[in-house]
């Protein structure tokens, strides 16, 4: 009986240190989840305050699911239609819609643009950044290809803390706007998700290495047509 009491015990103290280890573990992301909140909240705006704050170089909406190259997800949908409020009253002169265009079937980017441009927005004032594949990236682009230094980041609550924190740690002057109109589907999943993907992007944003592409610069002063690669039809109105 010695041999199997020797080996519950053993399991026993295992358990222990394990439960204990893996509690520092998620104290220590808590804290540091907590930590980017609270150095982001200062720079949250509603779409009214962010306009008062003075003109950014550029609106930065954040890509999410598509459907299909013309439908959006619903997140997705309600950023964009932030960003064109914003961009209306004139918090910045120019979009910049920043997702994944990896593959030729999955272009997050022209379909957002797509639907700027059938809500009336000038194809004229939307940037594209094609290799958005991260939060962290989309920063990184933003001030290193378009030339940005002074953002608004538009996308949901849940990721918007990050997002600012990022952009501010890669010394862009950031502030965001929270999408959230509504309530969306798999809530506990995005938000386990984010809370994973910050302890990544906290490291990225720490040692700042480049991108998976970077390529030539875009200035946001210059032609949104540059940022394309399929043809937009020219447009009189900017939705401003």
């Amino acid at each position: 009986m010695k041999a199997p009491l020797r080996a519950f015990n053993t399991f026993k103290k295992m358990f222990w240190v394990l439960f204990v280890a893996g509690s520092i573990a998620f104290a220590g992301l808590a804290g540091l989840n907590a930590g980017v909140i609270a150095s982001a909240k200062p720079h949250i705006l509603t779409v009214d305050e962010a306009v008062k704050n003075g003109v950014y170089d550029c609106i930065l909406v954040l890509g999410a699911q598509i459907y299909s190259p013309s439908t959006l997800s619903p997140m997705l949908e309600d950023r964009v239609k932030y960003g064109i409020e914003c961009l209306q009253k004139g918090a910045a002169p120019v979009l910049l819609l920043s997702g994944d265009h990896g593959y030729d079937d999955h272009d997050e980017v022209n379909a957002i643009k797509g639907y700027c441009v059938e809500q009336g927005v000038s194809p004229d004032v939307i940037f594209l950044d094609h290799a958005g594949f991260s939060t962290y990236e989309s920063m990184y682009r933003a001030r290193d290809i378009f030339k940005a230094k002074r953002v608004l980041i538009v996308t949901q609550k849940f990721h918007l803390s990050w997002a600012v924190y990022i952009a501010r740690s890669l010394g862009l002057d950031a502030d965001g706007v929270a999408s959230d109109p509504r309530l969306y589907g798999y809530v506990v999943y995005n938000n386990v998700r984010e809370f994973l993907a910050r302890v990544k992007d906290f490291g990225y944003s720490k040692l700042q290495p480049p991108p998976t592409f970077l390529g030539d610069e875009i200035p946001l002063t210059g032609s949104a047509s540059s940022s394309d690669d399929k043809a937009y039809p020219v447009s009189g109105s900017s939705a401003q």
